[in-house]
């Protein structure tokens, strides 16, 4: 639950008053272009980046008063890979197992399990610096989940991947909705909302212009048929926030 959660750098109000709420369980995703104040909501729910007001609400711990409680509750991928090259793919995941004071037996079970499912099995003990851009994609992921977290943070988690890699972490973050993990999503790939997201807001200028089902937003722009013209989540996104250039 997000209640009011603004930030602001100097005289830029880059999220305004933010208020949503997102269901246990759920992939929620979060749309809109470039400094739409996407990733800024991230960072403050992930504890990384203090909210110039308001709070969030995650299982009942306060992000303001309690972050540290926040902070063992979920797990966030960054879109900038959270890696370290030197390290092996089962190392990275040891070590931010360490982090959250995981025992080391149930660390190395967890790297193990987490290694066979981002499809990293037979490269588990390769430094990560010889991992192609999709399997460094996967273990990113991988150690977003390392302390099992219920809340899920993925900012635009399949960004210049091959389309194997990329199915197959859509696949995965679908599993992890399904299983009873909240997800909150970001993407600029409108497909990838459609086809995983349970609700969807759409963000421009700090600010929620929409939010629904799929099919609540086709609903803006007259449904999915319109005179044998298909309309999709991209055209809504499209009429919404405009077709101007963002840097």
């Amino acid at each position: 639950m997000l209640q009011g959660l603004a930030r602001s750098f100097g005289d830029l109000q880059a999220v305004k008053p933010l208020s949503l709420e997102i269901r246990a369980g759920e992939c929620f995703g979060l749309l809109g272009p470039n400094g739409a104040g996407k990733t800024t909501t991230l960072a403050m729910l992930a504890t990384l980046l203090e909210p110039s007001a308001g709070d969030a609400s995650v299982e009942g711990c306060s992000l303001r008063s309690d972050p540290a409680a926040v902070r063992r509750r979920i797990g966030l991928a960054p879109q900038e890979l959270a890696l370290y090259p030197e390290l092996s793919g089962e190392e990275n995941l040891l070590f931010f197992a360490s982090l959250y004071g995981m025992a080391r037996s149930r660390a190395r079970e967890r790297a193990a399990a987490l290694l066979d499912e981002v499809g990293l099995r037979a490269r588990g003990r390769d430094r990560v610096r010889t991992y192609s851009g999709g399997m460094k994609r996967r273990l990113n992921l991988a150690c977003a989940l390392v302390h099992e977290p219920s809340v899920v943070l993925l900012d635009e988690p399949t960004a210049g991947v091959d389309p194997q890699s990329r199915d197959h972490l859509l696949t995965t973050v679908r599993t992890l909705a399904d299983g009873g993990a909240t997800v909150i999503y970001t993407t600029h790939y409108m497909e990838e909302a459609e086809r995983l997201c349970d609700r969807i807001a759409i963000l421009d200028d700090g600010c929620v212009l929409a939010r629904g089902t799929l099919q609540e937003l086709l609903a803006i722009t007259g449904g999915r048929e319109v005179i044998e013209v298909r309309v999709d989540l991209e055209q809504v996104f499209m009429h919404l926030t405009g077709r101007g250039l963002r840097d």
